[in-house]
């Protein structure tokens, strides 16, 4: 009775998380849902914040166009669908609306409205007896050109998986990029005002599990789950559009082709924080990687932990996993070059035939991939001698060990006093005694994987 209430109570746990960690899954419509109001950007509200201004500027948008020329991708082969939104003149409007600063004018469609006026003045004519003058159009006082310009696809792709005997699961994620300029003309010299330029990406992204297993001799077991998320592609031509507008407005105001209500208004919070933005965006790639600053320079030290894993490979079969620690200290000798102290524990373990305690002393070179970057692949060569502390192996020879090897793995740069390394690595033994059994050409070798955790002093 007390065995099947234990099981009744891990099946309901095991249920539970089932559940939780399908979280996702609950949120999905099952019914059809009534029209809200459009989401907005996290943009909007900045651009709502921007100072009130000292007159209102008459603008006029003809055509803010999808300058791209790209259609969107498709599985099954071409499509006409475009890949970004034929309506950016709509957005620009509205964020011109939304500022604040401007009073838009319809010129997008301006034969429509000129028909409707001379519709109103011949009515007026023809029930009135007299022809009635309509008041003027407003004229604009500058002219906003420019466009979607580009649309760069699979800028940064990846992903992760793992299946093992028929189950397992991957994720997969996609980032693009859109980018929007707009300039301002003035209508009574035709000269180019300003310039500015924002982008902004696009993230796609994707998990799935399933099962494909056959759980007896005649039943399979098939079954696959899984979701999507793509970043609606219209909020972030939105998103970007009203960064534009931003970035006018605050850029007129510096050259003073606009003024401000209040003068004291340049120390406001939108206009610090995008001069704080401007200096800084010169030395940011693409990708927001700062490139002013590499995340090592030469002269650098740090001193971190290390441990893991490792598995014997050699005369005898495949031992099991044994752990390994180590201290590290690394001094770095460029941007992307650094040299490493290692000094360790290490374990080597083969039932019934030998068995080892090491201490190991080694040194490396790591090499970084993109020194700008939080997160870089990186490559290790090292090497070292491991030294016998004790052992229960008579058949040896001899205490010490020496061997060379390599690492390849990923560093993250959690902040700029600490970081991640994740590694798998391969060490080959200048001998082949660790076994008591010298067979065949090759030695004895170990493969494993490493976390280590590390504190940067001179940063």
């Amino acid at each position: 009775m007390q065995t099947t209430t234990k099981i009744r109570l891990l099946a309901g746990v095991a249920a539970l998380a089932f559940i939780a960690s399908c979280a996702n899954y609950t949120s999905q419509p099952y019914k059809p849902e009534r029209a809200r109001l459009g989401p907005e950007t996290p943009m909007k509200k900045t651009l709502t914040q921007l100072p009130i201004p000292k007159e209102k500027v008459v603008a006029a948008v003809y055509k803010f166009r999808d300058q791209t020329g790209q259609y969107k991708m498709s599985e099954s082969g071409g499509s006409w669908s475009t890949a970004v939104t034929q309506g950016a003149t709509t957005i620009l409007i509205r964020a011109l609306e939304q500022s604040g600063w401007f009073i838009p004018i319809e010129r997008e469609n301006i034969n429509n409205l000129l028909n409707e006026r001379k519709i109103i003045r011949s009515s007026r004519a023809q029930f009135e007896g007299k022809e009635t003058d309509l008041p003027p159009l407003l004229f604009a006082g500058i002219l906003l050109e420019g466009g979607i310009i580009s649309y760069e696809t699979n800028l940064l792709t990846g992903g992760l998986g793992v299946r093992y005997f028929g189950i397992g699961g991957n994720t997969q994620y996609r980032m693009d990029r859109v980018t929007i300029y707009l300039r301002a003309v003035s209508t009574s010299s035709g000269a180019v005002l300003k310039t500015v330029y924002t982008s902004k990406t696009i993230l796609s992204q994707e998990i799935k599990a399933n099962v494909y297993r056959y759980v007896s001799l005649t039943k399979l077991l098939e079954a696959e789950t899984g979701f999507t998320y793509n970043e609606p592609s219209e909020l972030c031509i939105t998103e970007a559009i009203e960064k534009a507008v931003q970035s006018l407005v605050i850029e007129g105001v510096k050259e003073k082709y606009w003024q401000l209500q209040n003068a004291k208004d340049t120390l406001s919070s939108p206009i610090v924080n995008y001069a704080k933005e401007s200096s800084m965006n010169d030395d940011i790639d693409v990708f927001g990687n700062t490139t002013a600053n590499p995340q090592q320079v030469a002269g650098q030290v740090s001193v971190g932990a290390s441990s893991g894993v490792e598995q014997y490979n050699g005369d005898f079969a495949y031992s099991n996993y044994q752990p390994f620690a180590f201290i590290n200290t690394d001094i770095t000798l460029s941007k992307v070059l650094s040299f490493g102290q290692n000094l360790g524990y290490r374990y080597s373990y083969k039932k019934n035939y030998f068995s080892h305690q090491f201490l190991d002393a080694s040194v490396d070179l790591k090499f970084s991939m993109f020194p700008y970057h939080k997160g870089t692949p990186i490559f290790v060569l090292k090497g070292g001698t491991c030294i016998t502390v004790k052992s229960k192996d008579v058949r040896s020879n001899t205490n010490v060990y020496p061997y060379i090897g390599a690492e390849l793995g990923f560093k993250y740069r959690l902040n700029k006093n600490f970081s991640l390394n994740l590694t798998g690595m391969y060490s080959y033994m200048l001998t082949d005694e660790i076994d008591g059994i010298k067979n065949g050409d090759m030695n004895d070798k170990y493969w494993g994987a490493k976390l280590g955790f590390f504190y940067h002093i001179n940063f």
